[in-house]
């Protein structure tokens, strides 16, 4: 997988919004701490656009996105928030520039359609991580494992283990992001072979069937056989119906997994999170599940 270049005090960085509107006020914190790296900052020209819940129509969204990718000088493409409509602009960007002059492509949620699509057409990496929305809300830890990520440093992190996992070994490009986004690119161009890596999870606000009926469709998609691991971040703000379904979210993912051997850990600080990781997508990385677990970037 082919790592994009490292940022450098000077770098230029884009916000673009692929997806849901946001407002001017909404993105100057994250702003003034993207300029504390020592970055500059520059808007797409139609950022802070409004098209019913979109940030623009998908001309201007597409647009954006194309522009930022394409300029030579920008060394960061950052979504500024998910919500829904990155996979309208997905068939429609062309990626010839990009491919010939990678960079970080930086965002998480709905910005899962990006990451897959790029991660498996263009065997580039991308960054799974923070959103200018999220900034004010997020922890230090959170903000500052996004600029190391982006300034090329190294990444390992340690956390408790969970009561559910399975424990072992894994080393494999980390591959995924938000569940629902994977269940909605299956059987397209933008679908993961997901054969000898290791699958990252991460969903918000969704009924505890429907993450069963997700993971079935993973399933049957081939996309949970042959992992050689799985790392499950936050599983938030579930939902139930008033019969209870009977299981929480991280049960049901592990039961589904269950006929498999590969190591699977739980509560990994990544997501829709205050205190949301950062990820390097399509990076090499060793994964150790046992009382202390711990994820090494290569």
């Amino acid at each position: 997988m082919q790592k994009a270049p490292k940022l450098q005090r000077g770098s230029t960085v884009a916000i673009i919004s692929t997806a849901r509107k946001i407002s001017e006020q909404e993105i100057q914190p994250a702003v003034g701490v993207l300029e504390s790296w020592g970055l500059r900052v520059v808007f797409g020209k139609h950022l802070f656009q409004s098209d019913h819940q979109f940030s623009g129509t998908v001309a201007q969204r597409l647009h954006d996105l194309q522009w930022a990718l394409d300029d030579p000088e920008i060394g960061a493409v950052i979504c500024a928030r998910g919500g829904y409509g990155t996979v309208q602009l997905i068939d429609q960007i062309d990626f010839s520039a990009f491919r010939n002059n990678p960079k970080w492509v930086v965002g998480y949620s709905d910005v899962t359609v990006l990451h897959n699509h790029i991660n498996q057409n263009l065997n580039i990496g991308t960054l799974h991580a923070s959103m200018p929305i999220n900034f004010p809300n997020n922890t230090d830890e959170a903000l500052e494992s996004m600029r190391a990520a982006l300034f090329g440093e190294s990444l390992h992190y340690n956390f408790d283990g969970h009561e559910l996992n399975r424990a072992g070994q894994a080393e494999g490009e980390l591959v995924g992001g938000n569940l629902s986004i994977l269940y909605s690119l299956t059987g397209t161009a933008s679908q993961l072979n997901t054969k000898g890596r290791i699958l990252f999870l991460e969903d918000l606000d969704e009924y505890l069937y429907h993450i069963d009926r997700m993971m079935m469709n993973l399933d049957r998609a081939g996309m949970l056989k042959d992992l050689a691991g799985m790392v499950v971040g936050g599983m938030t703000d579930m939902n139930d119906n008033a019969v209870p379904y009977g299981l929480d979210a991280k049960q049901i993912i592990r039961e589904v997994v269950n006929k498999y051997d590969y190591p699977v850990c739980f509560d990994f600080p990544a997501g829709h999170l205050d205190d949301n990781r950062a990820l390097l997508m399509g990076a090499k990385i060793k994964l150790t599940v046992s009382g202390q677990c711990r994820l090494e970037f290569n």
